[in-house]
């Protein structure tokens, strides 16, 4: 005799929706982010958007690890990142400095639709890296990136206490330029794809750990020196790609 076939299992996992609720935990950093820049408490609104960015680099390797992957997470995350990363950080620095300045606001609406045009080609560029496999650089500043780079004047303004108040006109040119860069075609490297040796993979934890400590410790600073790193890798990134193109 044969056994009866068992029934097939229906409906899903409660785990295996941790990687979405990861994602709406990230759009609810960014729309109480919004609500704390208006209401002037800037330092709470910009460690939401931190928060909102930790969340965007989790919630994506957790649905690959659980092979859990879904269209529909694949949308929330994308409306997650235009929220939190095209949308929150603007509005927050248009509260801090922006709010009397007309070109305060197109720099605003300049910077959003720039980040909504990159969203809209990583997701072009992510189906054809699944097909071809991935690139060691991006093409333009990633959105998180960007939220971050956009809010540097906010990181100093928190780091350097007695600092005097930033031009609104300068902010605003800042703010655009930030945009440019998102939808640009300057190569940003993906370190994503970095690898190191086991000998030295301690050194780096121990990297990571000081790292931690920095930001836990002197939060605005080492922000602001990380920001600057990072401005430093797009133009090193730029030169590499370059000299690669040569090469080639």
């Amino acid at each position: 005799m044969t056994e009866p076939a068992s029934p097939k299992k229906k409906g899903v996992d409660i785990i295996q929706l941790l990687p979405n609720l990861l994602t709406i935990s990230a759009i609810c950093a960014g729309l109480t982010a919004i609500r704390f820049g208006y209401e002037a408490n800037y330092e709470m609104a910009v460690k939401l958007i931190l928060a909102a960015c930790v969340l965007d680099g989790l919630d994506g390797r957790l649905a690959r690890m659980m092979k859990s992957t879904s269209a529909i997470g694949a949308e929330l995350d994308s409306l997650a990142d235009f929220l939190n990363f095209g949308v929150a950080p603007v509005l927050v620095l248009h509260s801090w400095s922006l709010g009397d300045s007309r070109a305060g606001w197109i720099a605003v609406l300049c910077y959003s639709v720039c980040c909504v045009l990159r969203l809209a080609r990583f997701n072009v560029s992510s189906r054809m890296e699944s097909e071809g496999g991935a690139h060691d650089f991006f093409v333009g500043v990633p959105s998180p990136a960007g939220a971050v780079l956009v809010m540097f004047p906010m990181v100093v303004s928190f780091a350097v206490t007695d600092m005097s108040p930033v031009s609104p006109l300068a902010v605003s040119v800042y703010v655009g330029l930030i945009g440019l860069l998102m939808i640009s075609r300057i190569p940003t490297y993906a370190f994503r794809n970095i690898s190191v040796g086991q000998e030295s993979a301690k050194f780096y934890l121990l990297g990571g750990v000081l790292l931690v400590a920095a930001l836990l410790t002197y939060l605005w600073t080492t922000l602001a020196l990380l920001t600057l790193v990072y401005f430093g890798c797009l133009i090193w990134g730029f030169k590499s790609a370059r000299k690669d193109k040569a090469k080639k």
